[in-house]
């Protein structure tokens, strides 16, 4: 028994680590295709026959894009600050992927629970203590609101989450539209769709706020929200008997109800869950990076958490990192393009292949010449007795 259990271990871990390093060459591949890409596009030095000066190009690109992301204590606040709504957002992905639901919809979830978090920051006037935590659990309780819809309609109908939830996001962007023209959010003496500004209470703290001669470091609290996100995340997942069930119906929907699971409202729940990430990161928005709310507040963060989710697979650290690493990229960027010639799009080119060599892992096995038999291992030794 002793041995199976030690072998079974074994074969987990060397899983893992095979599944980590695929992740990397994903991340790798991208990097030599987006390089490609780069001496391609530089049609003067080519023109001229100039090839070595179009691969220095690369190199400084890709420098700028370390540099700008990590180079200075400035570049790891806009990284922090590129990151935290996609963390949050990453996880709301991770934990639908987890119960087998597709939620495309944390873009309409995080518009949401924006729209209820900063009703709490502008409607009070401190004290911070109080006013922050409030706005912060009413982001959290609108998007798991707003979350909840397709959850019953799945469960009730079985409308399908992906169909559902788009829709649910056009239909976010109308009612916040709506909303921003109201009375109760429009601010005073504009006619155009903008909220009223925060209270100076109900702002999230400057992460770096000590440092008072330093306004361009825009990292805020929020990015120690997205890290307790996190830990619930991983705590849930792997120590809640909920948790424990959301795994269940995510592996095997027929056997989790014929075990006795009320797969419904594990729908709902896991919907539910999903919105209340995706909340989170609306209210990080309007209360620590904008203090304001527009029509477009979310932008596209909700479609890049499911990139982001697929990179880290669905769990806990793997999110995180993943989201770390779309924030730097997104941060770099903007150095990249001050620095070279090479625009700000390629981000978005990089972005697209990552996600492209992940969905395709046989094809990084087939560029890389590797053989991944130990996961085979991990499943011959899966499912037996301990």
């Amino acid at each position: 028994m002793k041995i199976v259990v030690t072998l079974r271990k074994i074969a987990e871990r060397i899983a893992r680590t095979s599944s980590f390093r695929l992740t990397l060459l994903a991340v790798l591949s991208a990097m030599v295709v987006g390089a490609f890409i780069i001496v391609l596009s530089d049609i003067n030095k080519l023109q001229n026959g100039d090839i070595l000066g179009a691969i220095k190009t690369v190199g400084s690109a890709y420098w700028a894009l370390v540099i700008g992301s990590v180079g200075s204590l400035r570049a790891i606040s806009a990284t922090i600050n590129s990151a935290t709504p996609l963390i949050l957002c990453g996880v709301s992905v991770a934990v639908a992927f987890k119960a087998g639901l597709f939620n495309i919809g944390a873009t309409g979830q995080m518009l949401a629970g924006g729209m209820a978090a900063l009703w709490v920051g502008f409607a009070m006037d401190g004290p911070g203590f109080v006013q922050v935590p409030l706005a912060v659990l009413a982001g959290a309780l609108g998007g798991a609101a707003y979350g909840a819809i397709p959850g019953i309609l799945k469960a009730r109908t079985g409308a399908h989450e992906v169909i559902t939830t788009i829709m649910l996001n056009n239909m976010a962007g109308f009612l916040v539209l709506w909303l921003l023209k109201t009375n109760l959010y429009q601010r005073e003496d504009r006619t155009d769709p903008i909220s009223k500004l925060v209270t100076a209470p109900g702002h999230l703290p400057r992460l770096f706020g000590f440092m008072d001669n330093r306004p361009d470091l825009i990292a805020h609290a929020g990015f120690v929200v997205a890290i307790l996100a996190v830990i619930v995340y991983s705590w849930f997942l792997n120590r809640s008997t909920t948790g424990f069930e959301f795994r269940a119906f995510g592996m095997n929907a027929d056997a989790a109800q014929y075990a006795g699971m009320h797969t419904k409202r594990l729908t709902v729940m896991a919907m539910m869950f999903a919105g209340g990430f995706a909340g989170l990161a609306g209210s990080a928005e309007v209360l620590g990076t904008y203090g304001y709310a527009s029509q477009n507040f979310a932008g596209n963060i909700g479609y890049d958490a499911i990139a982001i989710a697929l990179l880290g697979r669905s769990t806990p650290l793997g999110t995180l990192f993943a989201a770390l690493l779309f924030g730097a990229l997104q941060a770099g960027g903007r150095q990249m393009q001050a620095n070279t010639d090479v625009p700000i799009d390629l981000i978005v080119v990089l972005r697209a292949l990552i996600v492209m060599f992940i969905a395709a892992p046989l094809l990084i096995k087939a560029i890389w010449r590797i053989k991944v038999e130990p996961t085979s291992l991990g499943q011959a030794f899966r499912g037996q007795g301990s």
